[in-house]
Protein backbone atom coordinates (compact mmCIF):
# COMPACT_ATOMS: atom_id res chain seq x y z
CA UNK A 1 0.00 0.00 0.00
CA UNK A 2 0.72 3.47 -0.35
CA UNK A 3 -0.24 6.99 -0.16
CA UNK A 4 0.64 9.13 -3.04
CA UNK A 5 -0.14 12.70 -1.62
CA UNK A 6 -0.41 15.10 -4.99
CA UNK A 7 0.38 18.89 -4.46
CA UNK A 8 2.32 20.17 -1.86
CA UNK A 9 0.97 24.26 -1.79
CA UNK A 10 1.42 25.70 1.49
CA UNK A 11 -1.90 23.92 2.88
CA UNK A 12 -0.66 20.64 2.39
CA UNK A 13 2.95 20.71 4.21
CA UNK A 14 1.81 19.45 7.88
CA UNK A 15 -0.51 16.82 7.14
CA UNK A 16 1.92 15.51 4.74
CA UNK A 17 5.07 15.70 7.11
CA UNK A 18 3.24 13.87 9.65
CA UNK A 19 1.98 10.88 7.57
CA UNK A 20 5.88 10.84 6.83
CA UNK A 21 6.81 10.86 10.41
CA UNK A 22 4.15 8.22 11.55
CA UNK A 23 5.88 6.00 9.15
CA UNK A 24 3.16 5.58 6.29
CA UNK A 25 4.74 4.44 2.77
CA UNK A 26 4.20 7.68 0.82
CA UNK A 27 4.84 9.08 -2.82
CA UNK A 28 4.75 12.60 -3.39
CA UNK A 29 3.76 14.09 -6.34
CA UNK A 30 4.00 18.01 -7.09
CA UNK A 31 3.80 19.84 -10.34
CA UNK A 32 7.28 21.36 -9.81
CA UNK A 33 9.21 18.06 -8.23
CA UNK A 34 12.24 20.72 -6.69
CA UNK A 35 9.48 22.25 -4.93
CA UNK A 36 8.43 19.18 -2.95
CA UNK A 37 11.90 18.80 -2.31
CA UNK A 38 11.80 21.76 -0.52
CA UNK A 39 8.83 21.33 1.89
CA UNK A 40 9.43 17.44 2.58
CA UNK A 41 12.89 16.41 1.35
CA UNK A 42 14.58 16.26 4.74
CA UNK A 43 11.86 13.42 5.05
CA UNK A 44 11.98 11.37 2.20
CA UNK A 45 13.41 10.97 -1.25
CA UNK A 46 9.81 9.32 -2.99
CA UNK A 47 9.47 12.35 -4.84
CA UNK A 48 8.03 12.87 -8.69
CA UNK A 49 6.92 15.77 -10.71
CA UNK A 50 3.02 15.37 -11.15
CA UNK A 51 2.05 13.27 -14.17
CA UNK A 52 -1.47 11.52 -14.24
CA UNK A 53 -0.76 8.91 -17.10
CA UNK A 54 3.01 7.99 -14.72
CA UNK A 55 0.31 8.56 -11.02
CA UNK A 56 -2.49 6.26 -12.72
CA UNK A 57 0.44 3.27 -14.00
CA UNK A 58 1.54 3.75 -9.94
CA UNK A 59 -1.50 3.74 -8.35
CA UNK A 60 -2.51 0.16 -7.01
CA UNK A 61 -5.52 -1.68 -5.52
CA UNK A 62 -5.71 -0.57 -1.96
CA UNK A 63 -3.89 1.90 -2.64
CA UNK A 64 -4.70 5.72 -0.96
CA UNK A 65 -4.29 9.06 -3.38
CA UNK A 66 -4.95 12.29 -1.42
CA UNK A 67 -5.41 15.55 -4.21
CA UNK A 68 -4.44 18.51 -2.70
CA UNK A 69 -4.40 20.13 -6.62
CA UNK A 70 -7.11 22.29 -7.96
CA UNK A 71 -10.00 21.25 -7.59
CA UNK A 72 -9.94 20.25 -11.72
CA UNK A 73 -7.83 17.50 -11.20
CA UNK A 74 -10.19 16.08 -8.14
CA UNK A 75 -13.25 13.97 -10.46
CA UNK A 76 -10.33 12.53 -13.09
CA UNK A 77 -7.80 11.39 -9.96
CA UNK A 78 -10.96 9.91 -8.16
CA UNK A 79 -12.53 7.94 -10.89
CA UNK A 80 -8.71 6.48 -11.70
CA UNK A 81 -9.06 5.37 -8.12
CA UNK A 82 -12.05 3.83 -8.75
CA UNK A 83 -11.01 2.25 -11.31
CA UNK A 84 -7.95 0.77 -9.96
CA UNK A 85 -9.78 -0.01 -6.39
CA UNK A 86 -7.63 2.35 -4.95
CA UNK A 87 -9.28 5.52 -2.32
CA UNK A 88 -9.67 8.80 -2.97
CA UNK A 89 -9.16 11.77 -0.26
CA UNK A 90 -9.49 15.51 -0.85
CA UNK A 91 -10.37 18.73 1.78
CA UNK A 92 -12.24 20.27 -0.79
CA UNK A 93 -16.44 20.48 -1.79
CA UNK A 94 -17.88 17.50 -2.90
CA UNK A 95 -19.14 18.34 -6.69
CA UNK A 96 -21.81 16.98 -8.26
CA UNK A 97 -19.75 15.37 -10.62
CA UNK A 98 -18.15 13.52 -7.26
CA UNK A 99 -20.97 13.13 -5.97
CA UNK A 100 -22.23 10.69 -9.08
CA UNK A 101 -19.14 8.13 -8.47
CA UNK A 102 -20.93 7.39 -4.87
CA UNK A 103 -22.59 4.11 -6.73
CA UNK A 104 -19.39 2.89 -8.44
CA UNK A 105 -16.82 3.66 -5.54
CA UNK A 106 -19.59 1.57 -3.22
CA UNK A 107 -19.34 -1.42 -6.08
CA UNK A 108 -15.51 -1.22 -5.94
CA UNK A 109 -15.77 -0.88 -2.00
CA UNK A 110 -13.27 2.21 -2.44
CA UNK A 111 -13.40 5.43 -0.42
CA UNK A 112 -13.49 8.79 -1.73
CA UNK A 113 -13.15 11.08 1.27
CA UNK A 114 -14.05 14.70 0.67
CA UNK A 115 -14.87 17.97 2.82
CA UNK A 116 -12.30 16.58 5.58
CA UNK A 117 -10.13 19.97 6.06
CA UNK A 118 -10.78 23.26 7.57
CA UNK A 119 -13.71 24.73 5.84
CA UNK A 120 -15.16 22.18 5.04
CA UNK A 121 -14.13 19.46 7.47
CA UNK A 122 -13.73 21.03 11.20
CA UNK A 123 -16.64 23.10 10.50
CA UNK A 124 -18.80 19.33 10.06
CA UNK A 125 -16.96 17.65 12.95
CA UNK A 126 -18.29 20.58 15.24
CA UNK A 127 -22.23 20.54 13.86
CA UNK A 128 -22.19 16.78 14.29
CA UNK A 129 -20.86 16.98 17.88
CA UNK A 130 -23.45 19.76 18.57
CA UNK A 131 -26.15 18.35 17.04
CA UNK A 132 -25.55 15.12 18.37
CA UNK A 133 -25.15 16.87 21.87
CA UNK A 134 -28.95 18.35 21.70
CA UNK A 135 -30.55 15.45 20.35
CA UNK A 136 -29.39 13.45 24.29
CA UNK A 137 -30.26 16.51 26.01
CA UNK A 138 -33.59 17.38 28.34
CA UNK A 139 -34.66 20.45 26.39
CA UNK A 140 -34.83 18.36 22.59
CA UNK A 141 -37.96 18.20 21.19
CA UNK A 142 -38.91 18.09 17.56
CA UNK A 143 -41.69 21.33 18.35
CA UNK A 144 -38.40 23.27 19.02
CA UNK A 145 -37.48 26.31 16.65
CA UNK A 146 -33.78 25.36 15.64
CA UNK A 147 -31.01 28.59 14.32
CA UNK A 148 -27.97 27.09 13.19
CA UNK A 149 -24.95 29.03 12.50
CA UNK A 150 -21.27 28.41 11.27
CA UNK A 151 -18.83 31.01 10.05
CA UNK A 152 -15.26 30.93 9.18
CA UNK A 153 -12.18 33.19 8.33
CA UNK A 154 -8.55 32.99 7.65
CA UNK A 155 -7.90 36.76 8.75
CA UNK A 156 -4.48 38.49 9.74
CA UNK A 157 -3.32 38.33 13.17
CA UNK A 158 -2.51 42.05 13.38
CA UNK A 159 -4.82 43.85 11.38
CA UNK A 160 -4.68 45.84 8.51
CA UNK A 161 -6.20 48.68 6.66
CA UNK A 162 -6.93 46.46 3.81
CA UNK A 163 -8.49 44.09 6.66
CA UNK A 164 -7.28 41.06 4.97
CA UNK A 165 -4.15 38.95 3.84
CA UNK A 166 -3.52 36.78 1.20
CA UNK A 167 -1.20 33.40 1.61
CA UNK A 168 -2.35 32.05 -1.63
CA UNK A 169 -3.37 33.75 -5.17
CA UNK A 170 -6.18 35.82 -4.05
CA UNK A 171 -7.98 34.84 -7.54
CA UNK A 172 -10.11 32.32 -5.83
CA UNK A 173 -11.37 35.18 -3.22
CA UNK A 174 -12.01 37.43 -5.88
CA UNK A 175 -14.30 34.85 -8.04
CA UNK A 176 -16.15 34.04 -4.80
CA UNK A 177 -17.48 37.43 -4.38
CA UNK A 178 -19.49 36.68 -7.76
CA UNK A 179 -20.82 33.71 -6.57
CA UNK A 180 -24.96 33.78 -5.25
CA UNK A 181 -25.78 31.80 -1.60
CA UNK A 182 -28.85 30.33 -0.58
CA UNK A 183 -29.50 29.63 3.31
CA UNK A 184 -33.21 29.59 5.79
CA UNK A 185 -33.73 32.89 7.41
CA UNK A 186 -36.71 33.22 9.73
CA UNK A 187 -37.95 29.80 8.22
CA UNK A 188 -37.70 30.90 4.66
CA UNK A 189 -34.97 30.52 1.93
CA UNK A 190 -32.82 33.37 1.40
CA UNK A 191 -31.10 33.41 -1.92
CA UNK A 192 -28.60 36.44 -2.04
CA UNK A 193 -26.78 36.88 -5.88
CA UNK A 194 -23.68 38.90 -4.25
CA UNK A 195 -21.58 38.41 -0.87
CA UNK A 196 -21.89 41.91 -0.08
CA UNK A 197 -25.19 42.42 -0.21
CA UNK A 198 -25.84 39.97 2.79
CA UNK A 199 -23.32 40.89 5.49
CA UNK A 200 -24.13 41.04 8.68
CA UNK A 201 -22.29 41.79 12.90
CA UNK A 202 -21.20 38.64 14.32
CA UNK A 203 -20.59 38.78 18.16
CA UNK A 204 -18.00 35.64 18.78
CA UNK A 205 -17.94 34.22 21.96
CA UNK A 206 -13.78 34.39 22.26
CA UNK A 207 -12.44 34.57 25.85
CA UNK A 208 -12.12 37.76 24.55
CA UNK A 209 -15.21 38.62 23.02
CA UNK A 210 -14.77 40.40 19.36
CA UNK A 211 -17.27 41.49 16.77
CA UNK A 212 -16.53 40.14 12.90
CA UNK A 213 -18.77 40.64 9.50
CA UNK A 214 -20.07 37.45 8.24
CA UNK A 215 -21.94 36.82 5.17
CA UNK A 216 -23.54 33.66 3.82
CA UNK A 217 -21.61 31.44 1.10
CA UNK A 218 -22.21 28.80 -0.99
CA UNK A 219 -25.50 26.55 -0.60
CA UNK A 220 -26.14 26.02 2.91
CA UNK A 221 -29.45 24.02 2.55
CA UNK A 222 -28.27 20.86 1.88
CA UNK A 223 -26.10 20.28 4.77
CA UNK A 224 -29.13 20.22 6.87
CA UNK A 225 -29.51 16.96 5.58
CA UNK A 226 -25.79 15.96 6.00
CA UNK A 227 -25.96 17.16 9.57
CA UNK A 228 -28.83 14.85 10.32
CA UNK A 229 -31.49 17.04 10.99
CA UNK A 230 -34.23 15.54 11.21
CA UNK A 231 -37.01 16.29 8.19
CA UNK A 232 -39.65 17.21 10.96
CA UNK A 233 -37.28 19.79 12.74
CA UNK A 234 -38.50 23.54 12.73
CA UNK A 235 -35.53 25.32 10.72
CA UNK A 236 -35.67 29.07 11.39
CA UNK A 237 -32.44 29.56 10.45
CA UNK A 238 -29.70 27.70 8.55
CA UNK A 239 -26.21 29.40 7.62
CA UNK A 240 -22.58 28.47 6.78
CA UNK A 241 -20.95 31.43 5.92
CA UNK A 242 -17.71 33.33 5.63
CA UNK A 243 -15.98 35.85 8.85
CA UNK A 244 -14.25 38.72 8.16
CA UNK A 245 -12.67 41.30 10.24
CA UNK A 246 -14.44 44.48 10.99
CA UNK A 247 -14.28 46.81 8.69
CA UNK A 248 -13.84 44.47 5.66
CA UNK A 249 -16.71 45.80 3.67
CA UNK A 250 -15.84 49.22 3.72
CA UNK A 251 -12.18 48.88 2.80
CA UNK A 252 -13.29 46.29 -0.34
CA UNK A 253 -16.17 49.05 -1.58
CA UNK A 254 -14.24 49.79 -4.50
CA UNK A 255 -13.42 46.18 -5.12
CA UNK A 256 -16.89 44.85 -4.72
CA UNK A 257 -18.29 47.90 -6.90
CA UNK A 258 -15.78 46.95 -9.95
CA UNK A 259 -16.40 43.08 -9.23
CA UNK A 260 -20.01 43.64 -10.12
CA UNK A 261 -19.27 45.21 -13.88
CA UNK A 262 -17.03 42.42 -14.82
CA UNK A 263 -18.46 39.81 -17.57
CA UNK A 264 -17.40 37.38 -19.96
CA UNK A 265 -13.18 37.10 -21.12
CA UNK A 266 -12.37 40.38 -20.24
CA UNK A 267 -14.12 40.08 -16.92
CA UNK A 268 -11.77 37.35 -15.67
CA UNK A 269 -9.19 39.16 -17.25
CA UNK A 270 -9.30 41.88 -15.18
CA UNK A 271 -9.74 39.54 -12.19
CA UNK A 272 -6.27 37.69 -12.88
CA UNK A 273 -5.25 41.22 -12.82
CA UNK A 274 -6.40 42.08 -9.82
CA UNK A 275 -5.28 38.83 -8.35
CA UNK A 276 -1.81 39.48 -8.91
CA UNK A 277 -2.20 43.25 -7.72
CA UNK A 278 -3.60 42.19 -4.15
CA UNK A 279 -0.83 39.03 -3.98
CA UNK A 280 1.67 42.05 -4.96
CA UNK A 281 0.17 44.42 -2.09
CA UNK A 282 -1.24 41.94 0.98
CA UNK A 283 0.58 38.86 0.80
CA UNK A 284 1.03 37.61 4.10
CA UNK A 285 5.39 38.04 4.67
CA UNK A 286 7.75 36.07 5.27
CA UNK A 287 6.90 33.99 9.11
CA UNK A 288 4.04 36.64 9.62
CA UNK A 289 1.25 34.71 11.52
CA UNK A 290 -1.79 34.11 10.42
CA UNK A 291 -5.14 33.72 11.99
CA UNK A 292 -8.23 31.60 11.90
CA UNK A 293 -11.81 32.00 13.24
CA UNK A 294 -14.62 29.45 13.12
CA UNK A 295 -17.50 29.81 15.08
CA UNK A 296 -20.35 26.68 15.16
CA UNK A 297 -23.70 27.14 16.93
CA UNK A 298 -26.34 25.65 17.39
CA UNK A 299 -29.91 27.37 19.51
CA UNK A 300 -33.17 25.98 20.52
CA UNK A 301 -35.94 28.10 20.99
CA UNK A 302 -39.57 26.63 22.36
CA UNK A 303 -42.12 29.43 22.21
CA UNK A 304 -39.79 32.50 21.26
CA UNK A 305 -37.45 31.25 24.18
CA UNK A 306 -34.23 30.08 24.28
CA UNK A 307 -34.05 26.72 25.44
CA UNK A 308 -30.61 25.09 24.40
CA UNK A 309 -27.41 27.11 22.99
CA UNK A 310 -23.82 26.26 22.80
CA UNK A 311 -20.95 27.31 20.18
CA UNK A 312 -17.81 25.68 19.60
CA UNK A 313 -15.70 28.14 19.05
CA UNK A 314 -12.34 28.27 17.50
CA UNK A 315 -9.63 30.88 17.25
CA UNK A 316 -5.55 29.72 16.03
CA UNK A 317 -2.91 31.52 14.94
CA UNK A 318 0.58 30.93 12.95
CA UNK A 319 3.11 29.88 15.21
CA UNK A 320 6.35 28.40 14.95
CA UNK A 321 4.85 25.32 13.64
CA UNK A 322 4.02 27.79 10.86
CA UNK A 323 0.68 28.70 9.20
CA UNK A 324 -2.76 28.02 11.57
CA UNK A 325 -4.46 27.79 7.70
CA UNK A 326 -2.00 25.27 6.41
CA UNK A 327 -2.36 23.24 9.60
CA UNK A 328 -5.79 23.09 10.00
CA UNK A 329 -6.46 21.79 6.09
CA UNK A 330 -3.76 19.06 6.00
CA UNK A 331 -3.83 17.71 9.51
CA UNK A 332 -7.63 16.48 9.28
CA UNK A 333 -6.75 15.26 5.80
CA UNK A 334 -4.15 13.17 7.22
CA UNK A 335 -6.21 11.68 10.10
CA UNK A 336 -8.63 10.86 7.26
CA UNK A 337 -6.34 8.72 5.47
CA UNK A 338 -5.44 6.86 8.94
CA UNK A 339 -8.90 6.28 9.20
CA UNK A 340 -9.53 5.10 6.14
CA UNK A 341 -6.47 2.79 6.49
CA UNK A 342 -8.19 1.32 9.58
CA UNK A 343 -11.61 0.71 8.26
CA UNK A 344 -13.09 3.26 10.11
CA UNK A 345 -15.13 5.02 7.31
CA UNK A 346 -17.25 2.72 4.79
CA UNK A 347 -17.05 2.97 1.26
CA UNK A 348 -18.56 5.50 -0.92
CA UNK A 349 -18.31 9.52 -1.45
CA UNK A 350 -18.19 11.03 1.76
CA UNK A 351 -17.67 14.14 3.74
CA UNK A 352 -16.27 14.42 7.28
CA UNK A 353 -16.96 11.52 9.56
CA UNK A 354 -20.29 11.97 11.32
CA UNK A 355 -18.90 8.52 13.84
CA UNK A 356 -19.02 10.43 17.43
CA UNK A 357 -16.05 8.46 18.07
CA UNK A 358 -14.05 9.71 15.08
CA UNK A 359 -16.01 13.04 16.04
CA UNK A 360 -14.34 13.40 19.26
CA UNK A 361 -10.67 11.91 18.18
CA UNK A 362 -10.33 14.42 15.42
CA UNK A 363 -11.47 17.30 17.51
CA UNK A 364 -9.20 16.24 20.28
CA UNK A 365 -6.52 16.77 17.67
CA UNK A 366 -7.72 19.97 16.65
CA UNK A 367 -7.17 21.08 19.96
CA UNK A 368 -3.83 20.56 20.19
CA UNK A 369 -3.37 22.61 16.72
CA UNK A 370 -5.71 25.90 17.72
CA UNK A 371 -4.55 27.88 20.30
CA UNK A 372 -8.34 27.98 21.88
CA UNK A 373 -11.19 25.31 21.14
CA UNK A 374 -14.13 25.18 23.45
CA UNK A 375 -17.88 24.43 23.69
CA UNK A 376 -19.39 27.72 24.98
CA UNK A 377 -22.85 27.25 26.78
CA UNK A 378 -24.85 30.21 26.73
CA UNK A 379 -27.47 28.86 28.83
Amino acid sequence: MTIHWCGTGLSAIPGLRRLIENGHPVKVWNRTADKAREAVGDLTDNIAAFDFDQLSSETEEGDVVVSMLPGDWHVPIAEMCINHGAHFVSSSYIAPEMRELHAKALVRGVCCVNEVGLDPGIDHLMAHHLVTDYRGSDEFSPDNDLSFTSYCGGIPKYANAFRYKFSWSPLGVLKALRSPSRSIRNFTELQVARPWDAISSYDAPLPTPETFEVYPNRDSVPFIEDYRFDPSWRVKEFVRGTLRLNGWADAWKDIFAEVETLEGKSGDERLREMSEQFWNEHAYDEGEPDRVVLCVSLNAEREGVTVWHKTFVMDAWGDERGTAMARLVSIPVSLAIEALLNREIPAGVSPAPHDPRLVLRFLGEVDRLAQHLQVVNHM
